[in-house]
């Protein structure tokens, strides 16, 4: 597997990122596996570091609030963890599902019809990760944050992250199916915290067949998101996923 250089040693040198392009505020590394500013992200500070991409580096919101706080803390495994791309994305699912389901595995939900209304999946990005910011019930503290990475899929792989560690231990097979998602329903890494993942939907489902077909890759990828919801029905569900935006996964 080729791997891309790492630019984030060279924050260590120049916390400013001005010899990678950037104009980055006050923050820290965590090892060389992610930088995060120190101050609170505010509308506007995803868009701000859209250059970090030609430096290797992809964006993303975090949160430094809760019993857990911040990164430093989230018990990291980058040496646990896989590479995406070694990974079906439909066996990984269908293992899932033989786990928690006596049905068989229905397949793959298909890819949405061609829509000339469908926005930018990265345009759609920067456009959640503000109103993540704005709306003050997603995130505690929030802090934008830099990870090299060469697809937003690939974002938990790239740090370790150990949030779904009660449903699976090596999160590059959860990459394999946000992979999946990128190319079928423009999906984008936009927040992590300790224990949730929040994507941001460019091309959701918009039928209740859609909804119904995605909502079975949610349960294998998440049972938590519905077992665990105020209405831990399938059906329920999908009928939630029509033209939403965001999905949010969290693992007890």
């Amino acid at each position: 597997m080729a791997t891309l250089p790492n630019p984030l040693p060279k924050l260590a040198a120049d916390p400013t990122g001005r010899t990678l392009g950037l104009d980055l505020p006050q923050g820290q590394l965590i090892d060389t596996l992610l930088w995060h500013a120190d101050v609170p992200a505010t509308p506007g500070d995803w868009t701000a570091l859209k250059g970090a991409r030609t430096a290797g580096m992809l964006p993303l919101l975090i949160d430094v609030g809760g019993s857990q706080q911040g990164p430093e803390a989230w018990e990291l495994m980058p040496g646990e963890t896989s590479y995406p791309g070694d990974h079906d994305p439909e066996e990984v699912l269908a293992e899932y599902w033989e786990d928690t389901e006596d049905d068989d595995w229905p397949g793959l939900a298909p890819e949405p019809r061609p829509d000339t209304a469908t926005p930018d999946p990265d345009a759609l990005a920067t456009e959640i990760a503000d109103h993540l910011l704005t709306d003050g019930t997603w995130l505690k503290e929030p802090r934008v944050a830099l990870v090299p990475a060469r697809r937003s899929a690939d974002i938990p792989a790239a740090i370790g992250w150990s949030g779904p560690v009660n449903h699976e231990n090596d999160v590059a097979r959860l990459c394999a199916v946000l992979r999946s998602w990128e190319d079928r329903f423009g999906v984008r890494v936009v927040a992590l915290t300790f224990d949730q993942l929040i994507l941001s939907v460019a091309a959701p489902p918009t039928i209740p067949a859609e909804a119904q077909a995605v909502a079975v890759e949610h349960y294998a990828f998440c049972p938590d998101t519905i077992e665990q919801s105020s209405t831990p029905s399938l059906h329920s569900y999908a009928e939630q996923l029509i033209n939403q935006e965001i999905w949010s996964f969290w693992w007890d």
